[in-house]
């Protein structure tokens, strides 16, 4: 493929990270994929060999971003795109409580996203057009501390993310983040009406929109668990 890409893809055991991943390797691009170990993403390491790049899936904690973004450094030297799927459930605990899952949801994510943003940014530096995308859901988008206050971004993710905008683009980085509609700080005044999106569509979509490069994207699902499995 003559504009093949090179993308690190986090969260991608399953769902919507999974969907991201095969679609990418589909239109010829090369990716490297943090995922909790799954069949699917083996499966697709032996249909698409040297293509496919398997880094740690641990992202939130310290250490295992800057090895991720080590591998992809020794293997390409650069990177184009990092996709970060903030709403995955992989960094919960085992034994994580029902009444503190969407609390680990929201600050494993948050974790993994500043990491990874961080070890990205030098191998982004060095990519073609290079950009980042940040995938957030209706439970990693909450605003679990202070919440009737304005969002900022010691107590929204998101809204973290869009802190970090003015930065990567003084780097040349573009930042597109794709989350609910925040009734606090709508970002248009148009009513997203949640649709019935499978990992495949939305994974579809995104990319599709990928390339105009939008600083944000809205995302109403309203099966969540489809596109962001929980654990059983």
């Amino acid at each position: 493929m003559n504009h093949s890409r090179s993308f690190w893809v986090t969260g991608a055991s399953n769902g919507l990270g999974l969907a991201l991943v095969e679609r990418l390797l589909e239109q010829g691009h090369r990716v490297a994929a943090s995922g909790k170990g799954s069949e699917e993403l083996d499966a697709l390491a032996v249909q698409y060999g040297s293509r496919l790049l398997s880094l740690p899936w641990e992202l939130h904690e310290e250490g295992e971003a800057a090895s991720a973004a080590e591998q992809i450094c020794h293997a390409w030297c650069g990177l184009d795109v990092l996709i970060i799927n903030g709403g995955t459930s992989e960094y919960l605990a085992d034994d994580v409580a029902d009444n503190e899952l969407f609390e680990a949801i929201v600050s494993g994510n948050q974790l993994a996203a500043e990491l990874c943003l961080a070890s990205a940014q030098p191998l982004l530096a060095q990519g073609h057009q290079p950009q980042v995308m940040v995938i957030f859901n209706r439970y990693s988008a909450l605003q679990l501390y202070s919440p009737t206050q304005v969002s900022a971004g010691w107590n929204n993710v998101p809204q973290w993310s869009r802190e970090q905008r003015e930065e990567l683009k003084g780097r040349g980085i573009d930042l597109t983040v794709v989350a609910p509609q925040s009734l606090k700080t709508p970002i248009t005044s148009v009513q997203a009406v949640p649709d019935a999106w499978t990992p495949e569509s939305a994974a579809d979509e995104l990319l599709s929109r990928l390339v105009m490069r939008e600083p944000e994207l809205v995302l109403e699902v309203l099966d969540i668990s489809s596109l962001w499995p929980l654990p059983r």
